[in-house]
């Protein structure tokens, strides 16, 4: 039932991602632009992470970050270097639009564990590298259920625990939930609170 449903998951993935990057293209293409209006560097953050079964995929997501690492001496945090555009784009999940190429492509599922950095695999216990028998998702579980708010530990047994319950009613869960916090703005990084810390396979918080 479960190999049932992954390949009926991947079909509605391709189909929907389609008609959600026809649909969405004036507002990526207003996006290109007020991120090229606003600062110097790339329009799209790429980045190379793990995907289903740990095999390396390129992420695409629209630069909510300035470029440059230091001012006047100081080297700026995650926090302070993302911009007022990119604030807005990740207060509204717009910032993740790219990656309905992803989905395209076949690496990553609108719902999934979320792609993490590579440096990652190496700090992962083997329950924890069970988040990747799954295709990454541009939303979770633990995304639903805390996001930065809960330690790495907690994130990954949400992980593993949807591995283990994977099943239409819990993806339309989880879209439905993820609808709620991005209209509510919860749980994006629009604080002055940095984002997660580097996970070094030890037990840490977010805090």
């Amino acid at each position: 039932m479960k190999s049932c449903y992954i390949g009926f998951k991947r079909v509605i993935d391709f189909i929907f991602a389609l008609i959600f990057l026809v649909l969405s293209l004036p507002i990526m293409v207003s996006s290109c632009i007020a991120i090229k209006l606003e600062s110097r560097g790339p329009i799209f953050f790429k980045q190379p992470r793990p995907g289903k079964n740990g095999e390396i995929f390129v992420v695409y997501k629209f630069r909510t970050m300035r470029v440059e690492t230091m001012r006047d001496g100081t080297t700026l945090t995650n926090m302070q270097r993302i911009t007022r555009v990119g604030s807005l784009l990740r207060k509204t999940s717009i910032d993740e639009l790219p990656q309905m190429v992803n989905i395209l492509r076949g690496e990553m599922s609108f719902i999934g564990p979320r792609p993490l950095l590579i440096q990652y695999l190496n700090h992962y216990s083997a329950e924890e590298m069970r988040r990747h028998e799954v295709l990454p998702g541009i939303s979770g579980w633990a995304q639903v259920n805390g996001r930065n708010a809960i330690s790495w530990e907690e994130k990954f047994k949400l992980d593993v625990w949807y591995v283990d319950h994977l099943s239409l009613v819990l993806d339309l869960k989880i879209l439905l939930k993820t609808i709620q916090n991005v209209l509510a703005r919860k749980g994006v990084n629009s604080s002055s609170e940095d984002t997660m810390p580097y996970f070094s396979g030890k037990k840490e918080t977010a805090n």
